[in-house]
């Protein structure tokens, strides 16, 4: 299985997903399935006039006058899927092309210490392509009964007609269906361009050798970041931001890529531990976890600081259509969404802060992976708490979200694990791979 390279001492490994690998992935599909379609039912029989009445009386004190109040589309347990559809895509894209991202960086900065996780990363952007159909395909189905964006209502924009609102018309230019679709592609298509061009460099490098590949794949990488600081920001006022249409916020498209951003990490710094303890990665070594640990502490405190930047410029202004966004998160619809508020700073800020601030929790494996983890979770929460309060407000729930996180999470670790045993786990001729294999901090 392992050959020798022109290495002396590394050999190239292959990652063998067993077929109880996969059976685990797809009972995670089958489990997700099942929860998913109890979440259905129960939210399907859980519609009557008093929760209506209950979600009338919450809407109200959300803040009159913001686009999010009162229930429109479909009936509420589609809606909640649909929905919940979107909002699991986003996040599992973002994650997936933080691979590249990632990679990009690495070779920019002539960075030497991360080849050895360097296959992970391109595994990890498997997603991007199945999500961005996917993120087609969602914004199509939304479209029928107008789930997601309040601006795709029929008349919104027009002078005159009942769903009128001046403040929707004025964003006519840029929030029409047509443009709107022609943005979501052409950020996946730059995203998958520029992915399938650094894998396809790294995997003929594999190959024949040599410092051309390496050389091509800087000047794809410096290209592709620049490309992707504008469609990532972009992408965030598209997908996320336009939900709550008359809000905004200059901040919001840095607060996105933070959050998928150390999601990307986390789930890079998992599947690293992870291989390692299946006997793989035999030359990662604790220095490789510790600036992992350093990207997820200081990331998670960059997160942080533009969460706060966001939240005190506007509490300290206190103009109403600012404050409306927060209202709804902090107080709003009977406060259902006052937990997950203070829950996501908790999660995301103070647990990995205090953990990872030894340099030993850093290089500790089992501390690694718990904090990963609840990266993960939580900012799968902080998107929960982007998306739900606009779009579902006082009929928000957890089954149905779970159900489809699950079977999503299943979906992608087939992608992924089929995509990470397809080449070496060691990119065996990569030039910065003795510099990785002797890294320590």
């Amino acid at each position: 299985m392992a050959t020798l390279t022109h290495h002396e001492t590394v050999t190239a490994e292959y990652l063998e997903v067993s077929p109880n690998a996969r059976k685990r992935f797809i009972t995670i599909i089958v489990a997700g399935v099942i929860v998913l379609a109890i979440g259905l039912i129960v939210a399907a029989m859980g519609i009557g006039a008093g929760a209506h009445e209950g979600a009338a009386a919450a809407h109200g004190a959300a803040g009159a006058g913001h686009e999010g109040t009162g229930h429109h589309g479909s009936p509420i347990w589609l809606k909640r899927f649909i929905v919940s559809l979107w909002h699991n895509n986003v996040f599992f894209t973002g994650v997936s092309v933080i691979g590249t991202v990632f990679m990009a960086i690495q070779y920019v900065a002539y960075a030497g210490w991360s080849v050895l996780i360097k296959r992970i990363n391109e595994a990890l952007s498997a997603w991007v392509l199945p999500g961005g159909i996917l993120m087609v395909i969602i914004f199509g189905i939304g479209l029928i009964n107008h789930d997601i964006f309040h601006w795709t209502l029929p008349g919104i924009m027009t002078k005159g007609n009942a769903n009128y609102d001046a403040i929707i018309a004025g964003k006519s230019g840029f929030l029409s269906v047509p443009f709107y679709l022609i943005r979501t592609i052409s950020y996946v298509v730059i995203w998958v361009v520029f992915t399938n061009k650094l894998r396809t460099l790294s995997l003929e490098e594999d190959l024949n050798g040599g410092t051309v590949y390496f050389h091509k794949s800087i000047t794809a990488s410096a290209l592709f970041l620049v490309l992707f600081a504008v469609t990532s920001s972009m992408a965030a006022w598209d997908w996320v931001m336009s939900i709550d249409t008359h809000w905004f916020s200059t901040m919001f498209g840095w607060y996105v890529f933070a959050s998928w951003w150390v999601s990307g990490i986390a789930a890079t710094t998992l599947c690293v531990i992870l291989l390692k303890q299946a006997g793989y990665l035999q030359f990662i070594k604790e220095g490789h976890l510790h600036d992992l640990g350093k990207f997820m502490f200081g990331f998670s405190i960059f997160w942080t600081y533009v969460w706060f930047s966001q939240f005190m410029l506007i509490w300290y202004a206190n103009l109403p259509e600012e404050a409306v966004y927060y209202n709804q998160r902090l107080g709003g619809f009977n406060g259902q969404y006052t937990w997950i508020f203070f829950f996501n700073l908790i999660i995301n800020f103070v647990f990995p802060f205090l953990v990872l601030m030894t340099r030993d929790a850093k290089r500790q494996m089992i501390m690694m992976k718990i904090v990963s983890i609840a990266i993960l979770v939580g900012h799968w929460f902080d998107f929960y708490l982007m998306i739900m309060p606009a779009t579902m407000q006082a009929e928000n729930g957890f089954i149905i979200e779970i159900g489809t996180a699950l079977i999503f999470l299943g979906s992608f670790l087939l992608l992924f694990t089929k995509r990470l045993s397809q080449a070496s786990l060691v990119p065996v001729h990569h030039p910065f791979l003795d510099e990785s294999v002797h890294h320590t901090t």
